[in-house]
């Protein structure tokens, strides 16, 4: 049980170089089994109380983060899966998903951050042929009179669900306690359509409660008759944008004094969506500021066939972007950019993109199969201790861990300072810090003409056990060419003496 592990996201709140290693260059420490020494490295410092101490606001200083309640940029990161929020699968009711058991696990790996995943049907999935697969709970609630298509009663849109929000508040209210902030999902695009990119197993339309068959208020939310309900997450049926306000309205005062919340309008909604999430933002913002509250709002990919420019266009506080995993592009500040393996490429994740999307100025976080329960074939057979997945949860905690010792406000991506284009630097002409990612040849070359010929540490740090080595001092003011002290892929700390 994860919740029984010590609190890997305190002990490694500060990544102190390793004691008792030679500070030769190029010295090479003995090779051990790397989670054997990632768990000796990172799980043996003292555990404290910690917690999230938002609501979060953009910096000023540098709009790629957020800063907390006391000012400080807060690097995001996490692993979230499908199941956090809705029970889903098999049966009706759903076996019940255990969030005890998934907190533990995001502070056991040193997370903050996951997204709380939103179903708006109450029946099947477009992934799947069985027939034998439930969501529970739903937002609005089921009075009849009448069955709905999934045998239930049929939904009053006009009438909300309490026990959804009751949950709602209590899941993001335990999260907060571990300092961990939620991203709350209002609406789903995988929710709504007959078909979805090449998915079209089974209709989730016929499950959800805006379908004129499931709710006794006459609302079709299919006005054109296909079958299909990418209509709802338009502007086009005025009966479906009154039942959705009413619902977003609720989630907004429900969470009013939740100091770590974000919210995200859709995900995955179609290109024809947008007008519809530039509304939802505004309904938002709005109903917030009548309730004397701000928490971020943000906009994430649209698919199939859709751009990223509509979410830069947007009045979203933060985006979540498609792009390709190996090669993120740098951030340019526009907005804080939440870099998700779920709009990058599914199911997928690598160490090296975890350092290379955070190095490019981006807050990364992880599609999570974690038990496989919900994705079928699609996780190839996935186990919650598959090595592949793994090594991306335990990467992004020592990514956080690294953060909090950075002068986010300042550090900017500076690909042309380090030969592998992966760097992170002190903006203007004079840098007390740098970060790069070297993978494969642990060599690299570093202009640090910015650095003004004063002396500079030096910290290795092994990037699949998060242990730290320090080498000699270089001088800034000139190009070096640094060797890594240990084989494989290294992380390059270089900065003023602390």
């Amino acid at each position: 049980m994860y919740k029984l592990f010590l609190p890997l996201a305190v002990a490694i709140a500060v990544l102190a170089p390793a004691t008792g290693v030679a500070q030769q260059k190029l010295s090479r420490p003995e090779p051990q089994s790397a989670g054997n020494e990632a768990r000796s490295a990172l799980a043996k410092k003292e555990p404290t109380s910690e917690r999230s101490i938002g609501p979060l606001r953009v910096s000023k200083d540098n709009p790629r983060y957020f800063t907390d309640a006391a000012g400080r940029e807060v690097l995001l990161v996490g692993s979230h899966t499908w199941g956090n929020f809705i029970d889903a699968g098999a049966g009706d009711p759903p076996p019940p998903f255990d969030f005890d058991e998934y907190l533990g696990f995001l502070v056991h790996h040193g997370h903050n951050f996951f997204r709380l995943w939103a179903a708006e049907q109450t029946r099947w999935v477009i992934v799947s042929q069985s027939d034998n697969h439930f969501f529970f709970p739903n937002a609005y609630a089921r009075t009849g009179p009448g069955l709905a298509l999934d045998g239930k009663p049929r939904f009053d849109l006009t009438k909300l669900n309490e026990e959804y929000f009751r949950r709602l508040k209590q899941r993001v209210d335990a999260a907060s306690e571990h300092g961990i902030y939620v991203a709350v999902m209002l609406f789903n695009g995988w929710s709504i359509s007959a078909t979805k990119g090449n998915f079209r197993a089974r209709n989730v339309w016929r499950g959800h409660p805006f379908n004129r068959d499931n709710n006794i208020n006459s609302v079709d939310g299919d006005p054109n008759g296909d079958d299909s309900g990418e209509e709802i997450h338009t502007l086009s049926v005025p009966g479906v944008t009154q039942a959705q306000a009413l619902y977003v309205k609720e989630v907004v005062r429900t969470l009013a004094d939740s100091d770590n919340v974000l919210y995200e309008i859709s995900n995955e909604s179609n290109i024809d969506s947008v007008e519809w999430q530039y509304f939802m933002i505004d309904l938002i913002n709005e109903e917030q500021k009548r309730l004397g509250v701000q928490h971020p709002v943000g906009m994430t990919a649209l698919f199939p066939a859709g751009t990223d420019q509509p979410l830069f266009d947007s009045k979203a506080d933060w985006v979540s972007v498609g792009g390709v995993m190996e090669a993120p592009t740098p951030a340019d500040g526009s907005k804080v950019l939440i870099a998700d393996t779920d709009h990058i490429c599914g199911i997928c994740g690598t160490r090296s993109w975890a350092w290379k999307s955070f190095l490019s100025g981006e807050n990364p976080v992880f599609m999570d199969p974690y038990d496989g329960a919900l994705c079928g074939s699609a996780c190839d057979g996935t186990q919650m201790n598959d090595p592949r997945w793994m090594d991306v949860r335990i990467s992004l905690g020592h990514i956080r861990a690294l953060s909090i010792r950075l002068h986010l406000d300042k550090l900017i991506p500076s690909p042309e300072l380090s030969s592998t284009g992966y760097c992170l630097a002190t903006a203007g002409n004079q840098a007390t810090q740098l970060v790069t990612y070297i993978e494969g040849s642990g060599t690299v070359t570093l202009d640090l003409e910015r650095f003004d010929g004063r002396p500079l540490t030096v910290e290795w740090i092994n990037p699949s056990t998060g242990k730290t080595w320090s080498s000699e001092p270089v001088d800034g003011g000139s190009r070096q060419t640094l060797a890594a002290p240990f084989t494989g892929d290294a992380v390059l700390f270089v900065h003023d003496a602390d």
